[in-house]
């Protein structure tokens, strides 16, 4: 896809169903939840957030993530199963229902972003105290597991130190140490693929739950939603001279919404159409590198997608 033909889809970015389906779901900050029996229907709109709060749409987002995580599940399906059942449409799929673990697990190669924040301010890192005289954006000798707790819609995740997990009994012993080292494993495939792209694999989120009696992978794997993503040819001269890195993930957007004063708390700045349209670049260029392939998008509008939905349901 050419960055001129993106304009053309502002107006019609898919910001959620389009009328009353009869039944409740699940509006979570970027997808849409039903629920079909024993599976759950998984819409992935254009909705955008940052910093925990729903703030816009993109255009064609919803698509990139959707075929991104089919790709990545695919992928990764040899080192831990996933909740994947059928591919519904681009933006859309079917899943299996897992027993839902209450934390998000990150994976840090480099320190940045929230991360950093918390360093510079003299703070641990999710319970974890880092030696001194770390540099902006550095590479972690092996990445650090930080996780969080995860948070109702309108709040924020908390960070919580690992030991703290298994201390307050959100999850037992044996289940967390095999999510530790799956996340490892899948953080570890997730780089190389993206250093033979020309691409780092900065940090990144996994979810888990477990589906009979399996640790499961679920939500997205590996998205510029969830992860970020920097090119490798400039890292060394970039972090040489302390400078922000080439990005192709939606920090590009966190970046922009802190120099207009936002943080996550008082009212966010409205978006313009033109940072909106360079988000979507970043999400399409992330899907065509990683992928390999050029992202081409459905042109199903909002009407269609709400008619898949409701062909769907019970």
């Amino acid at each position: 896809m050419q960055r001129n033909e993106i304009s053309g889809y502002l107006e019609s970015a898919f910001g959620g169903v389009t009328d009353d389906l009869g039944v409740d779901y699940v509006r979570g900050k970027v997808r849409d939840i039903f629920d079909l029996g024993s599976r759950l229907l998984i819409c992935t709109t254009d909705r955008i957030s940052a910093f925990d709060v729903v703030l816009s749409t993109i255009p064609c987002k919803g698509e990139v993530l959707n075929k991104l995580s089919n790709y990545w599940f695919s992928l990764t399906s040899d080192i831990v199963q996933n909740h994947i059942d059928e591919e519904a449409s681009a933006r859309s799929v079917a899943v299996r229902k897992c027993d839902v673990l209450p934390v998000e697990v990150v994976v840090r190669g480099y320190l940045t972003g929230s991360a950093w924040r918390d360093y510079e301010k003299g703070n641990p890192v999710s319970g974890i105290e880092l030696e001194k005289g770390l540099r902006f954006n550095q590479r972690f000798d092996e990445p650090l597991l930080t996780p969080s707790t995860k948070a109702e819609q309108g709040e924020h995740d908390e960070p919580i130190a690992p030991g703290e997990i298994v201390k307050r009994g959100i999850v037992e012993k044996s289940l967390w140490e095999e999510v530790e080292e799956t996340a490892r494993a899948l953080f570890k495939l997730g780089s190389e693929t993206a250093a033979d792209r020309g691409l780092i694999l900065v940090d990144t989120k996994y979810e888990f739950g477990v589906l009979d009696g399996k640790l499961t992978l679920i939500d997205e794997v590996h998205t510029p939603d969830s992860s970020r993503y920097w090119y490798a040819d400039t890292y060394d001269e970039l972090f040489s001279v302390g400078e922000r890195q080439r990005e192709i993930d939606k920090e590009y957007l966190r970046g922009w919404l802190m120099d207009n004063g936002f943080m996550g708390k008082g009212t966010p700045p409205d978006i313009p159409n033109e940072v909106r349209i360079e988000v979507a670049w970043r999400y399409i260029q992330a899907y065509e590198l990683i992928t390999g392939e050029s992202f081409t998008p459905s042109g199903a509008t909002a009407e269609a997608e709400t008619e898949l939905i409701r062909s769907y349901l019970p």
